[in-house]
């Protein structure tokens, strides 16, 4: 796994402890694009995942005491607080509507090729969303995130085990997700040639 050049999380979060600004803006810097892809997995909404983001800071400027080094990494208990701030987000905000994650841009691409494109990406983000959110969580860290199960185990606070278990019923699900779906789309265009004909 990539190594982190400079200090540490760790010791970036002792010198915040002392009142180093700048050691919090090297951590937020460091660690906020993973933590917003996370919430945004999560929520499907990407103003849930900024706001989402904006409390995981505010809650680590005024908990940062409560880190215990002894139960996992400083990114683990991060993603925690993501996972909970996510989930109450989403209570909340329940008419939060879906958006689509956009893929990269594919210059060789024609119209078609994008357009087909766009809708497997969002056939699989919807896929992800529709997890049940245990389920979801673990393919999120572990597929998207490429968390090792044992930091997934600690911020999901759970089993290594657990985690695989998890992620292995996630990864059938999502799979059921797709196939059902393919399976659809291929009725449905069937479907649009017979009426065609009909006509």
């Amino acid at each position: 796994m990539f190594q982190q050049a400079g200090p540490s999380d760790e010791e970036l979060l002792r010198a915040m402890l002392e009142r180093d600004e700048a050691a919090f803006a090297d951590l937020y810097r460091r660690r906020q694009g993973e933590i917003y892809r996370f919430a945004l997995q999560m929520s499907g909404s990407a103003a849930t995942a900024e706001d989402v983001t904006q409390e995981v800071f505010l809650t680590l400027m005024r908990e940062a005491h409560k880190y215990d080094t002894r139960k996992g990494t400083l990114r683990a208990y991060l993603y925690g607080i993501t996972r909970n701030k996510a989930a109450r987000a989403m209570r909340n905000k329940k008419e939060d509507r879906l958006e689509a994650a956009k893929g990269p841009s594919r210059g060789t691409e024609g119209p078609l090729e994008a357009i087909q494109r766009s809708q497997e990406i969002r056939a699989v983000w919807e896929g992800v969303l529709a997890l049940p959110p245990h389920y979801r969580e673990a393919v999120v860290l572990c597929d998207l995130h490429e968390v090792s199960y044992e930091e997934a185990a600690q911020a999901l606070g759970c089993a290594v085990g657990t985690v695989r278990s998890r992620l292995h019923r996630g990864r059938q699900l999502l799979a059921q997700k797709l196939r059902a779906q393919a399976a659809d789309d291929v009725r449905a265009a069937g479907n649009r040639r017979v009426r065609s004909w009909s006509l």
